[in-house]
């Protein structure tokens, strides 16, 4: 992650990248959304969360993290979406800092690399990704 070029209001999509907050943070700090899973035992205090979400979003929340070192690797808040995808019968819990997007399209920025079996960067400038953010 240390040699990915980082564009402010661009989005990365990484499968699991959830033990490195102190780099997902300098993606948040340049202005960057990014989209991950999260980790099972993932630690966090939820401050705020939605009571309306659509079919398939389980829980969509903001979230604080709790550990000592994960707070000081990534001291911002994040989003946290809990997602059933009923074709595949899983649950996935998905940590962005992408607020102004719904759950399903966070959840569905995931799946759709996935289902592919590749992980995107999808960065402004790339045709592909602009065409992937159009379908949501």
């Amino acid at each position: 992650m240390k040699e990915i070029p980082v564009e402010t209001g661009s989005y990365y999509i990484f499968d699991r990248a959830y033990n490195f907050f102190a780099q997902l943070f300098r993606f948040h700090c340049a202005g960057a959304f990014f989209v991950v899973r999260a980790k099972k035992n993932l630690q966090y205090k939820a401050v705020k969360w939605k009571r309306r979400m659509p079919q398939n979003v389980l829980s969509d929340s903001i979230i604080e993290l709790t550990t000592y070192k994960s707070h000081n690797d990534y001291p911002a808040q994040l989003r946290r979406v809990e997602y059933y995808d009923e074709e595949q019968d899983r649950y996935f819990v998905f940590l962005t800092n992408a607020v102004d997007i719904t759950a399903l399209e966070v959840a569905l920025l995931l799946q759709e690399p996935l289902v592919r079996g590749a992980v995107l960067q999808m960065g402004e400038a790339a045709s592909e990704d602009q065409e992937l953010l159009g379908r949501l």
